[in-house]
């Protein structure tokens, strides 16, 4: 969806390997340096790290290969596969899955969803301000999320493809030191992003946008420019954490600063008496204050073995970042974009349009974290799976993940057609907005069914390795089908904002239903096993056994 819609890193922790390609620059070579003894390993395995400070890819750490860091569960214990994919039953196995992916999404659920909450905050408190108010912050929002946070989601999950199958190599130093040549990288593309973010106003008024709410919106934007270097660290550190299994440290992180970037939030505005500034501000230093904890939190209270020491090493191996991050920009922004252009468009129907465009992306971002904290269980789950030869589970698994968010979409939907007359309340009182979210919201319930599959979906084409194909769908579902058609309905037919949500449901249906059929109904699940086994070992190099 949108910036607050996707704006959940998409971070796979277990079983996605490096591309064959660029095997041949990340495999250790057997040369071994210098060492000292004695230092732990995190799995209870002594391991010898090396002391110079210049390590790279071609400096071994183990002398042995550590095992897999995967979640351990009582139903993988068997080590008959024929008999652990033929002899139990589908009803048992759905009932197991069921169990697990529930535990695996709740821990990522509660970082997305408190995340959310930092963006929510400031739309809330800005909303209560005026109409005006509400839609300069939307413009500001979309602008940044088309200019900058899409960028840094995008390029920074490079990081997907290569820390988890470092952590399960001989030398998980290597999830370290790609973390820090990501955050030098950033670092300088940053640069740019934020030299557009201190001069928006010319622009926003040379596409005929309000002036005063060009210059809100530009305000907007400098001010949270302070938080865009910590946001983009956030999304490094919590793909550094999560591609060790630590999924609830960015929880942990998240349930503390939330309430207080709430409070801040309320108090810059109000009390403080800084304004409309105030909310940009406040989200910012509580952006600052997630980098600052999570440092503290890795360095006092997280084992050392993923890390790496600093040294000419970082210099190396920006070819493969680039690539990887390009690719990924590609990926992720391609469907982020297109929910920025149905608010671009949104614009130019007036403020009170903008305004419910708000209220209803929020709403429907709010609602979307749980099919997509489901999408990543699915894919660390299905990645586990393959990797032990339990094709037919897998395959179960992707089954029972698209029914249990069809199952999450009932309880939205219900919640939507019962609350519509009251709903937009919650983030501005003007009655004209109120009764355009109460018009729309009947279709954001249907809308909810399809949406959360296409997450879910998405999450089962990543564990498969079809990243090319996920963008290609979204391409022609939003490009060619959802976008022009919601256009033609918006201003050749007069329908406004209902024209624009139902373009965008048309290509939800479509992006679901295909991607059904391509990620689960059509998929050879055997054919699936060789491949994710092909992917870790390909030319030779051993990424983990």
């Amino acid at each position: 969806m949108s910036s607050l819609h996707h704006s959940t890193p998409q971070s796979l922790p277990h079983d996605y390997a490096i591309l064959s390609h660029f095997n041949e620059d990340v495999c250790p070579l057997p040369d071994i340096p210098s060492e000292e003894p004695g230092l732990p390993h995190p799995r209870g395995i002594p391991i010898r790290r090396a002391t110079v400070a210049n390590v790279s890819e071609h400096t071994p750490l183990l002398h042995q290969s550590p095992p897999i860091p995967r979640i351990h569960e009582s139903v993988d214990e068997s080590t008959d596969i024929a008999q652990a994919n033929e002899q139990t039953p589908s009803a048992q196995i759905i009932r197991e899955e069921l169990g697990i992916l529930t535990r695996y999404s709740l821990p990522v659920f509660g970082t997305h969803i408190f995340e959310h909450s930092f963006i929510l905050a400031s739309v809330v408190v800005i909303g209560h301000m005026s109409t005006l108010a509400l839609a300069s912050a939307t413009l500001g929002m979309m602008t940044a999320s088309v200019t900058g946070y899409s960028l840094v989601q995008g390029f920074s999950s490079a990081l997907d493809t290569l820390l988890p199958p470092a952590w399960t190599s001989d030398t998980p130093y290597m999830v370290g030191l790609w973390t820090q040549r990501m955050v030098l990288m950033t670092a300088f593309a940053l640069v740019p992003i934020l030299a557009i973010w201190s001069n928006t106003e010319p622009i926003l008024l040379m596409l005929r946008q309000d002036p005063e709410v060009a210059r809100l919106a530009s305000l907007y934007l400098k001010c949270a420019s302070w938080g865009l270097p910590a946001y983009t660290f956030n999304c490094i550190s919590r793909r550094y954490f999560q591609s060790q299994g630590l999924f609830t440290i960015p929880t942990r992180i998240t349930i503390v600063i939330a309430p207080i970037n709430a409070f801040l939030n309320w108090f810059f505005v109000h009390p403080l008496g800084l304004g409309f500034a105030g909310a940009p501000i406040a989200t910012s230093l509580c952006l600052n204050l997630v980098s600052f904890i999570s440092i503290v939190y890795a360095y006092f209270f997280v084992p050392r073995t993923a890390w790496a020491p600093l040294g000419s090493g970082v210099w190396n191996g920006w070819g493969v970042l680039a690539q990887l991050g390009v690719a990924g920009i590609g990926q992720i922004a391609s469907e982020w974009w297109s929910w920025e252009l149905v608010g671009l468009a949104a614009s130019f129907l007036g403020p009170v349009s903008l305004a419910a465009q708000s209220v209803l992306l929020l709403s429907a971002s709010c609602t979307y974290q749980a099919p997509f904290s489901l999408s990543v269980a699915t894919s660390v789950r299905i990645g586990n799976l393959l990797g032990q030869g339990k094709a037919r589970r897998a395959g179960l698994v992707a089954r029972t993940s698209v029914c249990m968010a069809i199952a999450m979409a009932g309880i939205w939907s219900t919640l939507f057609l019962v609350l519509r007359n009251k709903w937009a309340y919650l983030f501005n009182s003007d009655p004209e907005v109120v009764s355009l979210v109460a018009t729309i919201l009947p279709l954001a319930a249907l809308f909810q069914v399809f949406d959360g599959t296409s997450g879910v979906v998405a999450g089962i084409l990543r564990a498969r390795g079809m990243q090319v194909a996920g963008a290609l769908l979204n391409l022609s579902a939003y490009y060619f089908l959802g976008i022009p058609f919601g256009l033609v309905l918006a201003f050749r037919f007069g329908l406004g904002l209902v024209g624009l949500w139902t373009g965008l449901t048309t290509a939800l249906v479509y992006s679901a239903m295909v991607g059904t059929f391509i990620g689960v109904v059509s998929a050879d699940w055997e054919v699936e096993v060789d491949k994710a086994r092909g992917r870790v070992g390909a030319k030779g190099c051993e990424v983990g056994h």
